[in-house]
């Protein structure tokens, strides 16, 4: 079955893959939290005012991404559980946004990110491409 149609029906297989992107997303926050709690202040102290800036806009990037892509899987959710419909899920205020913000790259090649931001950066950047492309999917089967 596409995915495409497989996702304006309620077919299993369409479920567990948005079950294993949420997994996916949850862990990729939990990570998001433990490098923003726990990051190393070392790196910091390396850093000028500029530098620690980049590295706060960048931290929150991961954030705002990874909280789009979870709140875009649960209004997926709620439609396969029959909790919202499909017309309703394709309103603005349920599809993928931050779009300006969480689809740029960012400044994952700047020195100043340190190695486990970028790594961050990179994964939720791939991550929010795909449910981007998802997204997106709904709108060719309308």
């Amino acid at each position: 079955m596409d995915l495409a149609k497989a996702l304006v029906t309620d077919s299993q297989p369409t479920v567990t893959y948005f079950d294993n992107t949420f997994e996916e997303a949850v862990a990729l926050a939990r990570e998001a939290r433990n490098y923003i709690v726990y990051q190393d202040t070392g790196e910091d102290e390396k850093l000028d005012a500029a530098g620690r800036l980049v590295v706060s806009c960048e931290a929150m990037r991961v954030t705002a991404r990874v909280g789009q892509i979870i709140a875009w899987l649960l209004v997926q959710k709620a439609v396969h559980a029959g909790e919202l419909s499909r017309e309703q899920a394709a309103e603005p205020k349920y599809r993928l946004a931050g779009q300006k913000v969480c689809a740029e790259e960012g400044l994952v090649a700047d020195e100043k990110i340190p190695l486990r931001l970028a790594e961050l950066l990179e994964r939720s950047h791939n991550l929010y491409a795909r449910v981007q492309r998802l997204d997106a999917m709904l709108d060719a089967v309308a």
